[in-house]
């Protein structure tokens, strides 16, 4: 797998492309075994170019808007859906060998109607008509909202379900696709947890933020898990704890300025 060479699908499309993939092109090796394709999900024939002759794809992109979105199904569901399906058809008529989807947990969550005596698994799935009805969006940034906003007490009850280092991501990515074995879902969480335990531990670490504890159940009918991602676990994944994904997330918010 050394010897073969990367092929790197990078969905652009603005003035910043350049800058997005610059640190891509920087990687030891990547003169010779990289190659960047600028595409469009919605695009099936931009897709084939990009996909042809690979052996596997990894797929990750999906609209993410943290603003109120005003047409859910306009706006995230419709070109995550379609462009998700241009994906997989385009592998499997290629001959693709192995691919991995990618989804935010709100795959999982909002799910009310799971019971609450059972920890959340890669079995539960979002309840659709109970986000239809809240108008549900699931992207939040955690750390930087908590500390840039002290006294913010949003709790985000049946939105939030535990914290991942991006590390592990990544590592969870290369894992499924190495294990020939590993099929389905895999939860990648480092523990399930309330969104109260999240905000007590920044609080605990960030005193000098100044953020506020919130009420201990932040989200009633959530069963507190420690090997919810049992799947990765028995692949050989050890979750980097919650603590050190906090820290290393408010060091490189501080870094590049997002807070002071």
């Amino acid at each position: 797998m050394a010897e073969e060479t990367a092929k790197l699908v990078c969905v652009t499309g603005g003035s910043e492309d350049e800058k997005e993939t610059k640190h891509l092109q920087a990687l030891e090796g990547a003169e010779t075994r990289l190659r960047l394709f600028e595409i469009d999900l919605l695009d099936y024939e931009s897709i084939v170019k990009a996909v042809s002759g690979v052996s596997g794809v990894f797929h990750l992109a999906s609209p993410c808007i943290v603003d109120r979105v005003y047409d859910p199904e306009k706006e995230l569901l419709e070109p995550a859906l379609k462009g998700t399906n241009n994906v997989l058809t385009a592998a499997k008529e290629l001959g693709v060998k192995r691919v991995v989807v990618t989804s935010s947990v709100s795959a999982i969550i909002p799910s009310p109607s799971w019971p609450a005596d059972v920890p959340k698994t890669e079995d539960c799935w979002t309840d659709a008509e109970y986000c239809k009805q809240n108008e549900v969006i699931g992207s939040v940034i955690e750390v930087a909202k908590w500390v840039a906003r002290a006294g913010c007490t949003d709790t985000y009850e049946n939105y939030f379900m535990g914290s991942v280092h991006v590390k592990d991501v990544a590592l969870a990515h290369i894992l499924v696709y190495e294990n020939t074995s590993a099929t389905g879902r895999h939860l990648c969480v480092e523990a399930i947890t309330h969104y109260g335990d999240f905000a007590a531990k920044v609080a605990e670490l960030y005193p000098e933020y100044n953020i506020p504890r919130l009420p201990k159940d932040t989200q009633p009918g959530l069963l507190r898990y420690k090997t919810a991602s049992k799947k990765l676990m028995d692949l050989g994944l050890e979750f980097i704890p919650m603590e050190q994904i906090i820290k290393d997330s408010v060091e490189s918010l501080q870094s590049k300025g997002f807070i002071s």
